[in-house]
This record gives structure tokens, sequence and C-alpha cells, in this order.
């Protein structure tokens, strides 16, 4: 993957400055896409289907914010900032999450009528969910190895996320001729934001170099190939190779979905950051 040398510390890390850059914009790829996704999962709360999954989907969205949360601190410990601050004071346009994980669940608010697409939820969450479980494993291999040994940590937390999200595509997928009308146009949906997933972001050519993680070709292969056979073993129409998205979450380029998301994450926060949260 690359010529990079084990890092074993931050303080290690911190002796490279270019090492430490790329490995700065990496970690905000990981901890944007959980931070962003977790909370519009949060939105679900009280909007599921069932109470059962009511709770099932708080659950999930609490996990993957705790490995935002990981991320983050990471950040705090090669002297990027204090983690809270990374996560809630930034603007929009420092963010690095792919635009998949930032788009609304439907319309309206959460307090204000909404009518969220419950398709949309578990199209997104499981081909966001693939790719992040490929990204995992490719982590197991970095060179930073604090980043190689977070990622098996969570990499057994996500292998159940995972169960869950293959469980529903395949209920949708063959039960009515409506659910699977819907998931079908949620699919699309999906797809249309999905090919900006591998993307290294600006930095890609030195995360590679450096032994980060693996290059964009072999991560979006892999999250392809997994995604192609489990459509197929549930009967859906693999929508192809998806293209490349007007936006480029990875390089700070977001929808007015994100200023949302962002405003209300960090609304309690801003009113005193140096208070003890």
């Amino acid at each position: 993957m690359a010529d990079q040398a084990r890092v074993e510390t931050a303080e290690q890390a911190k002796q490279n400055p270019e090492y430490a850059q790329a490995l700065h914009e990496l970690l905000f790829q990981l901890a944007d896409d959980d931070f962003i996704l977790a909370y519009r999962g949060s939105e679900w709360l009280g909007l599921a289907p069932h109470i059962e999954e009511d709770v099932a989907f708080s659950s999930m969205a609490q996990d993957t914010m705790g490995h935002a949360v990981m991320f983050y601190e990471m950040l705090e410990q090669l002297g990027v900032g204090k983690a809270d601050d990374l996560a809630q004071l930034r603007p929009a346009s420092a963010f690095r999450n792919a635009i998949l994980t930032e788009r609304k669940n439907g319309s309206g608010d959460y307090n204000d009528d909404p009518h969220f697409d419950w398709a949309y939820a578990i199209a997104r969450s499981y081909v966001y969910g693939v790719f992040k479980q490929t990204r995992l494993e490719a982590l197991l291999h970095s060179s930073y190895v604090p980043l190689a040994q977070i990622s098996r940590k969570m990499l057994t937390e996500h292998r159940y996320h995972m169960m869950h999200w293959q469980v529903w595509i395949k209920q949708l997928a063959n039960s009515t001729q409506e659910a699977r009308q819907r998931l079908e146009a949620a699919i699309d949906r999906v797809w249309g934001d999905a090919g900006e997933l591998s993307d290294l972001g600006p930095h890609a050519e030195a995360i590679v170099r450096f032994g980060l993680v693996a290059d964009e070709k072999k991560l979006r292969q892999e999250w392809l190939a997994r995604t192609k056979d489990y459509f197929t073993q549930v009967g859906l129409v693999w929508p192809g190779e998806p293209g490349t998205p007007v936006q480029r979450g990875r390089a700070g380029e977001h929808t007015s979905d994100l200023e949302q998301a962002l405003a209300t994450l960090s609304e309690v926060y801003r009113i005193d950051p140096a208070a003890s949260w």
C-alpha cells in the first residue's frame, strides 16, 4: 500500500508534519461521516415503523456517534483541537463528510410535520454501512497503529449493524410491491450520491502514500462488489457503477442540509463552549 513505517503514537505522528496532515484529513472524513449520519439516525427517534425498531435504530445511531467521538478524540490527541470543538464549532465548509450522510431523511423537520422516508433510511444505512465495513477492514492495516487498533474495536459493533440493515433490505425487497418500489426508488436516490464514498479528498495521494488506508480504487471495487453480491442475493436489480457527484463533501462542498444539521447539533454547545458538558 505504501512505504511508510508503522507509527505507534500521536507524538511520533506529529514529528512528520506531512504525515500528520494526511492523517488529520483522513480522520476528519471518518469522524464527520459517522457524526452526521448518526445525527440523521437520531432523527428517527419516535418515528420508526414500530417500537422495537425505534430502540434498535436509536441504539445504532448512538454507536455510530460513539465512533465519531473516538475519531475526534484521536484528532485532539494529535493537537488539532478539542474534540467537542471539532465536532460542534467548525463551519460546514470545514467538514469532510460525504454528501450522502448529510441528506435529510425526507420532507419536513423532526419537530415540524416530518414526512420521512423509511426506505431511504434503510438504503442509505445499508450502502454506507457496506462502505464503512470495507473502510474499517482496510484501516486494520493502517500505518498509524492507534487507528488500526480502534478500527478493530469498531468492526465488532458494526458487523451487528450490517446484519440489521441486511434483514431490512431483504424484507423490503421481498414483501409487498409497494415496499419494493419504494426501496428501488430510495436506492436510485442513494446511488446519486454514493459515488463519492470512496473519495479520499484533495489529500488522497498523501493518505495512500503514507499507508494510512487503501487507495480509492481498491476501496471502491471491494465496496461495490459486496453491495452487488447482496443485491443479487435478495433479487434487486444492480444499479451499476455510481456516477461522480457534482459536489464533493470531501473537499468541503456541501448542501444546505448540512448547515441545518450543524445548527441543530451545536445549538446548545455554542451557548457556552467553555462550559463542562
